[in-house]
């Protein structure tokens, strides 16, 4: 969930935190990681969207999802990855649920833009998760922010005096629309330190590939985006990690970056990833795609590709993400409003 402790009065109590092939006899089951039974499903190659550009969390997820998919054999179909950038999420989100709510053979992933840009002011697009059928949460991760390597800034504090200084003065970046979960991140510790977050220059990037591009070449003093994202970055020595948004500090690669918590500011931000069908899924693409996934996150590769990535393990199935996202509707309605970027 996002947990965002205390943003405001308002939240001080609480925390943000395919089509379906002719019938077959087939014995085989998803459990088995073949096909449902008496259905032939899937028939056809799989499209798993991530509507971001190259090098971003949804882009990872993806292609980790369907690397493992493929490499345990639990789906036997083709497993491919298309990126469809454009508006945090909204474009390829408007595509979605007009021209494929139908479409067993495509999913997605997302995280909290899928609610953040249906319920915020600017851009907001109309179409959000109760628009798709959820089939599973599979990881967390955590925001971060982050500078060049050899950025005058070596702590949050810095970053922040000068902004609070002069909001204007740093340019801000991330992979996500304005009021998009990107810039909720990058915002947020500076909007915890009693600083407008409507003054402050932020520039959006179809997915933090780009963002992380835009802060090398000087085209950003500052990114916020997700930890995992830039794990590669860190370790080669490119950019420095100011702060992270978790509770406890994270290990390995993440191991001597503190939180923000630590740093006097109190901004926490989980950022969960799921993946989605189409609203009108069929029950038994719907029944494939739930064994399949329960499948995978209890597999040992999945659990190692998990840890090689830098996210934590955190599964719900069907019936659960989508009470969780109902939840996550309210909260982010809160902090929204909290931050005067409701619709």
């Amino acid at each position: 969930m996002i947990s965002i402790k205390r943003i405001s009065a308002v939240m001080c109590a609480g925390a943000l935190a395919l089509s379906l092939g002719a019938c077959s006899s087939t014995k085989e089951t998803a459990s088995s990681g073949k096909k449902e039974e008496g259905t032939g499903y899937p028939t056809k190659a799989i499209t798993v969207v991530a509507p971001s550009g190259a090098g971003g969390g949804w882009d990872l997820t993806a292609r980790s999802f369907t690397k493992v998919l493929s490499e345990t054999k639990l789906v036997t179909q083709p497993l491919t990855v298309e990126n469809k950038p454009g508006g945090g999420g909204a474009v390829f989100m408007a595509e979605y649920a007009t021209q494929h709510a139908a479409n067993n053979d495509m999913l997605f992933v997302s995280s909290p833009p899928i609610i953040i840009n249906n319920l915020k002011k600017e851009g907001n697009s109309p179409y959000g998760y109760k628009n798709t059928t959820p089939l599973a949460q599979l990881t967390k991760d955590f925001g971060a922010i982050v500078v060049k390597a050899d950025s005058k800034y070596k702590d949050l504090k810095s970053v922040l005096d000068d902004v609070k200084k002069d909001p204007t003065k740093l340019t801000f970046a991330g992979g996500s629309a304005p009021g998009s979960m990107d810039h909720l991140i990058s915002i947020l510790p500076a909007y915890k330190y009693g600083v407008d977050p409507t003054k402050i220059k932020y520039v959006s990037y179809d997915g933090g590939g780009e963002a992380i591009t835009a802060l090398l070449g000087g085209n950003a003093d500052v990114i916020g985006t997700d930890a995992s994202s830039v794990k590669e970055f860190l370790k080669a020595g490119k950019i420095r990690v100011l702060a992270v948004t978790s509770t406890d500090r994270l290990t390995g690669d993440f191991k001597d970056v503190p939180t923000a918590k630590e740093q006097g500011v109190d901004a926490e931000f989980t950022i969960w990833r799921g993946i989605f069908g189409p609203e009108k899924m069929s029950k038994e693409a719907k029944s494939y795609w739930e064994k399949t996934i329960d499948k995978l996150v209890n597999s040992p590769e999945w659990k190692k590709e998990v840890e090689t990535q830098g996210w934590e393990l955190q599964y719900k199935n069907s019936g659960d993400f989508k009470k969780f996202l109902e939840e996550q509707d309210k909260q982010v309605q809160q902090l929204l409003e909290a931050l005067g970027m409701q619709k």
